[in-house]
């Protein structure tokens, strides 16, 4: 495959990073990638960044670094979003999740939500003791 793009961002564990992460993932609302397929991406992203923040840096200091790298190839949008938190199970957790979203539990919804746009949803640790959001979409 061919890569279009790429870009990769670092962050400081702060909800208020959001409009950076916003701004610079911006560079990727661009043709062959269709504008309903990026505004997806742009929601995963969101969700994938948030609950980094929320759940995998919790308690940690805000100047650990959140990374994000983006790859627009000719046919599929990879984002990775990298953690240094303790790793979960994804697919078990999904797994746990009530099949029906209820817009009014604390949590959840972001996951599902990821697990219903993404063609690929993984999150694996690797040597370094970080974890890799992988969400790949296809177009």
């Amino acid at each position: 495959m061919y890569t279009l793009l790429h870009s990769s961002l670092s962050v400081n564990t702060n909800l208020n990073e959001l409009s950076q992460v916003l701004d610079w993932f911006d560079q990727f609302n661009v043709s062959p990638l269709p504008h309903p397929i990026w505004l997806q991406c742009q929601l995963v992203l969101v969700e994938g960044f948030t609950n980094a923040v929320r759940h995998a840096h919790r308690d940690y200091p805000v100047e650990t670094l959140i990374q994000l790298d983006v790859t627009l190839l000719e046919d599929q949008v990879e984002i990775r979003i990298w953690d240094q938190g303790n790793p979960f199970n994804l697919e078990q957790t999904l797994k746990e999740l009530s099949p029906q979203m209820d817009c009014y539990a604390e949590g959840g919804r972001g996951l599902k939500l990821m697990q219903r746009i993404a063609d690929c949803l993984s999150y694996t640790r690797n040597k370094e003791n970080r974890n890799c959001l992988l969400i790949i979409k296809r177009y």
